[in-house]
């Protein structure tokens, strides 16, 4: 596992905002989880404690078995009509669903 995640500069301002108004002990949480309607779905958190199996990028920690999976992808965040929200495009994933936080590898 090379623990390679990119962040985009657009990702990286969102998420020093964000984490900058929920508090200076804040961190932004990465997981994936089983369930959505293609296997696994992104969640996105906030977490005010890392965990041992943890692996912190800035302000941002991913746990180890969600990094497995999403491994060598880039964190973005995209302002659109229909709302702003965070995207990981993961090289891992065959298919993903409409909402585009489902997916299956």
């Amino acid at each position: 596992m090379t623990n390679k995640i990119e962040f985009t500069d657009s990702a990286k301002k969102e998420i020093e905002k964000i984490v900058l108004a929920k508090g200076k002990n804040t961190y932004f949480r990465i997981s994936v989880l089983g369930g959505g309607c293609s296997g696994f779905k992104y969640n996105f958190s906030f977490d005010d404690k890392t965990k041992p199996d943890d692996i912190i990028f800035n302000k941002t920690v991913i746990d180890k078995n969600s990094l497995q999976i999403i491994d060598g992808s880039t964190i973005d965040f995209k302002k659109e009509l229909i709302g702003n929200s965070f995207v990981i495009n993961n090289p891992k994933a065959n298919s993903s669903c409409g909402c585009g936080l489902s997916f299956s590898i």
